[in-house]
């Protein structure tokens, strides 16, 4: 059972570690609390499968046009709705909140309550130590590497991971050292809902999914950002395996009680706080912590 445990664990970590570094990294810069993050995550598994299945695209071409679009509506919600109001958390969350549920019922409009999947972006599977792991499992795999390896490189040798880690730091600061805040602000959300993009598309084939499957991984997500400290990436990518890890033994050696993996999921993440209440890495985002 041991590997497919890791498979499972590093498979569904990967997903919530996309999830929960794009949320992270927004609040962390822009000080918003998206709580519409899962809701993007949504529509790109709705948009693979329309491309995928409706339109008879590859994966390529369905993914291509996925997330670039997704990313700009992230963007568009940024430019004409929070970026105005994002002094106001509360103002924030009721516009965030609003939008994933516009947003859920769109599609409930559109592709009716139907359960779908989208067909394997890479068909087949390999035996690994006598144990079937599809492709898709793989290139999940292989996916979340490198989008966290090319996000660490951008977030520290790069212009804009520098404005990024400056305007966290010190907004004013960063202003009057010639920074943009406005445009890295923008910049933030768009990397943000384009990780949210990304993590759609390599769910969708792996996951059910309907139009109010938003809901669920934003109670996981929300529970990593805090788990690993808040607007801390590292943190966020560490507590999102930890969470994997628990909801993958539940299903494996508690079969009968698998629908209560989040609950156990949870109930870790409660105990760790009451050991370290700021979290596995702290409350600042600090460049360290990139």
């Amino acid at each position: 059972m041991i590997t497919p445990i890791i498979v499972q664990t590093l498979t569904r970590g990967g997903l919530y570690a996309l999830l929960a570094s794009g949320m992270s990294l927004i609040f962390g810069v822009a000080h918003i609390v998206n709580l519409a993050h899962t809701a993007f995550f949504m529509v790109a598994a709705y948009g693979m499968w329309f491309f995928m299945r409706e339109q008879g695209w590859g994966a390529l071409e369905s993914a291509a046009v996925t997330v670039p679009a997704v990313t700009l509506l992230g963007i568009l919600v940024y430019r004409f709705l929070l970026d105005r109001v994002r002094q106001h958390a509360q103002v924030v969350l009721l516009i965030t909140v609003a939008l994933a549920m516009l947003l859920q019922e769109a599609l409930l409009l559109v592709f009716q309550s139907h359960y779908r999947t989208a067909p394997p972006l890479i068909p087949g599977s390999q035996s690994i130590l006598g144990t079937v792991v599809t492709n898709q499992q793989l290139l999940i795999l292989g996916a979340v590497a490198v989008v966290m390896v090319v996000m660490w490189l951008a977030l520290t040798k790069t212009r804009l991971g520098i404005a990024i880690r400056a305007t966290a730091q010190d907004a004013e600061i960063a202003n009057l050292m010639g920074i943009s805040i406005p445009r890295t602000l923008m910049m933030t959300m768009a990397i943000g809902t384009g990780l949210a993009a990304v993590a759609g598309v390599l769910m969708a084939p792996v996951w059910v999914f309907h139009p109010h499957i938003w809901m669920s991984p934003l109670t996981m997500v929300l529970a990593i950002v805090i788990l690993g400290g808040l607007g801390s990436i590292k943190g966020s990518v560490i507590g999102a395996f930890i969470m994997g890890l628990v909801e993958t033994l539940v299903i494996f050696l508690l079969p009968q009680h698998g629908y209560m993996r989040m609950a156990f999921a949870l109930l870790a993440m409660v105990v760790i706080l009451a050991v370290r209440p700021e979290g596995l890495f702290g409350t600042v985002f600090e460049e360290e912590k990139l």
